[in-house]
C-alpha cells in the first residue's frame, strides 16, 4: 500500500483515466436500472476482510529507497524462516474477517510466488532452497479456514523495475516493463484458482497513456471473470472504489451508486467519493486502512521492529467497524507480517479481541424482523425492552431505494424518534440513548415503489467501551 510514499503527480493520470472510462460508460448505463452484479451482492454479505502486507524491504528498513533501484535488499536477505500462512488466516478469521488479500507484489517489485518472469522472487532465494511459494500457501490457507482469497498487485509501481517513481528512460523500457507485467498477471490469475478480489493500487493506467488496460480487462474474463475489482477500469461490471482515505471512516450518507471510480494517492481526506443515488454505475466503496497509525513506517501498512504501541485499540477499532460497515461500506484492515514470517503477537491479540466484541455486539438482538415490504410498519416486541442500537439492511439486489428513514420508540404514550437518516444500502449502523420500548415504528421514503428490508434489528450494547 505505497499510496503515501509515492509522489502524487505520478498518480494523477491514474486518476483521469480512471474518470474518463467511468464517465465513458455512463451512456450504457442510463438506459437501465443501476442495479449490482451478483458477485457485487457476494461482496458486500463479505462486509470485512484483511489485506496482508509482506515485502522484501521490512529486512532493509534504513537503506531502502523506493526511487532507487540500487537500493534494492538482495534477494537472500528475505528469511521469514517462521513463516505460517495458516497462521495469518487464523488470525485473520478470529477477528472476524471473511476474506483476505496478500500483496504478492509490492512496491519493491519482489514477488512472494516463484515467478518465471524475472529473478527477483522467493523463487531465487536461500530460503526453503528456493522451493517457497508463499501465495500457494496462501491460497490453501484460505480454502483451510474458509476465506474468499484476494490477489493485490501494483501494475504502476515497481522498484526493481524503476517504474512509478520516476519516468521510464525510453518507450522501450516501458513496453518491455508492461509486457513482464502481463505476464505475471497471467501467472497468478491461472495459476492458483479462482479469486475473490483483486487490488489495483493506484488503478490501471490507460492505453493512450502506454498503459495496458485492454489486455488486463481481456485476461480477467477470460481468467477470474467473477473477481472483484478494486479501482479496477469502469468498463467492468465487478468494480469496487476507494473511499478515499486511509483512516478507516466512511462519510454518510455513502451511496453504492456513483458516476466515476476513484484512484489517487492514498495520503488526502477526499469529500466528493461519497457516491450519488442516482449515480450511472454500480461502484461501492471499500473502507481499507492499517491496523497501525497512520505516521508509522510505510504508513503502516507493513512491519517495522519497535512500533508495536502504534497498533490501533480495539475501541479504536470497533469505531472504524462502525464507520464502515455501519455506512455501508466494505471493511478491509492491513496486517502486518514481521520479518519471522507471522502476525506479532500484540497484533494477533488485538484482532482475536476485535473478533470477541464484534460477537458481543452483534450476536444476540434484541428483537428482529425480516422481509419488510412496507413504506410504514409498526412492530411490537413480546414485552418492553430496552434498546441503544439499531441495524438496517437493505436488499441491494434491488438496488438502493430507501432515501429517508425514521426510527419511533412509543414511550410514555407518544412516538419518539431514537433514529433516523437518510441512506441504508448492505447495512446502516446507529446508536442512541437506551429507551425501554415495547412499541417501533419504521417509517421509509423510498425512490419507485419497491421497499425491501432485509432485515432490521434492535441491540442492547455497552456503550462505555
Amino acid at each position: 500500500m505505497i499510496k503515501k510514499i509515492m509522489p502524487i503527480l505520478k498518480i494523477m493520470p491514474c486518476i483521469a483515466i480512471t474518470l474518463l472510462n467511468c464517465l465513458a460508460t455512463v451512456v450504457v448505463f442510463a438506459q437501465s436500472k443501476v442495479l449490482p452484479s451478483p458477485d457485487q451482492v457476494k461482496w458486500a454479505d463479505a462486509e470485512m476482510g484483511v489485506i496482508i502486507h509482506l515485502d522484501i524491504n521490512i529486512y532493509a528498513p534504513e537503506t531502502f529507497d523506493y526511487n532507487d533501484s540500487k537500493t534494492l535488499p538482495n534477494v537472500n536477505t528475505f528469511n521469514p524462516n517462521k513463516l505460517s500462512t495458516d497462521q495469518w488466516i487464523r488470525t485473520a478469521k478470529a477477528a472476524g474477517a471473511t476474506y483476505a488479500l496478500l500483496t504478492v507484489k509490492h512496491g519493491t517489485g519482489f514477488c512472494l510466488w516463484p515467478s518465471a518472469v524475472n529473478d527477483y522472487n522467493v523463487g531465487h532465494t536461500k530460503w526453503r532452497n528456493g522451493k517457497a511459494d508463499i501465495l500457494k500457501e496462501f491460497i490453501a490457507s484460505c480454502k483451510k479456514y474458509g476465506l474468499k482469497p484476494g490477489l493485490y498487485y501494483n501494475t504502476n509501481s515497481s522498484t526493481y523495475y524503476s517504474s512509478g517513481y520516476k519516468p521510464f528512460v525510453s518507450d522501450i523500457a516501458h513496453k518491455l516493463y508492461n509486457e513482464d507485467v502481463l505476464a505475471q498477471l497471467k501467472e497468478i490469475w491461472s495459476n492458483y484458482g479462482d479469486v475473490f478480489e483483486i487490488w489495483f493500487d493506484g488503478g490501471i493506467k490507460n492505453d493512450d497513456e502506454f498503459g495496458i488496460v485492454k489486455q488486463v480487462m481481456k485476461m480477467i474474463r477470460e481468467k477470474q471473470p467473477h473477481a472483484i475489482l478494486f479501482q479496477g477500469p469502469a468498463e467492468y461490471k465487478n468494480i469496487i472504489r476507494w473511499v478515499g482515505n486511509e483512516n478507516g471512516t466512511a462519510g454518510y450518507p455513502e451511496w453504492s451508486r456513483t458516476n466515476t471510480s476513484t484512484s489517487t494517492d492514498g495520503a488526502t481526506d477526499f469529500n466528493q467519493f461519497d457516491g450519488d443515488p442516482e449515480g450511472k454505475i454500480w461502484c461501492p466503496a471499500e473502507t481499507d486502512f492499517p491496523i497501525r497509525r497512520n505516521y508509522a513506517w510505510n504508513g503502516g501498512w507493513l512491519w517495522h521492529k519497535g512500533q508495536d504501541n502504534m497498533l490501533f485499540t480495539v475501541k479504536e477499532l470497533i469505531q472504524k467497524y462502525y464507520k464502515s460497515v455501519g455506512n455501508n461500506t466494505n471493511m478491509l484492515v492491513g496486517m502486518v507480517v514481521d520479518t519471522s514470517g507471522l502476525i506479532p503477537k500484540r497484533d494477533s491479540l488485538v484482532f482475536d479481541s476485535l473478533g470477541r466484541n464484534l460477537k458481543m455486539l452483534f450476536d444476540k438482538p434484541v428483537f428482529v424482523e425480516e422481509n419488510i415490504t412496507k413504506k410504514i410498519i409498526e412492530l411490537h416486541m413480546p414485552r418492553p425492552q430496552t434498546i441503544n442500537q439499531v441495524m438496517i439492511e437493505e436488499e441491494i439486489e434491488n438496488g438502493e431505494n430507501i432515501r429517508d428513514y425514521l426510527i419511533e420508540a412509543f414511550v410514555d404514550n407518544h412516538w419518539q424518534t431514537v433514529a433516523k437518516g437518510i441512506s441504508v444500502g448492505h447495512k446502516r449502523l446507529q446508536t442512541f440513548k437506551p429507551v425501554k420500548v415495547d412499541n417501533i415504528r419504521l417509517t421509509l421514503k423510498v425512490h419507485g415503489k419497491n421497499v425491501n428490508v432485509k432485515k432490521l434489528a434492535f441491540y442492547l450494547v455497552d456503550q462505555t467501551n
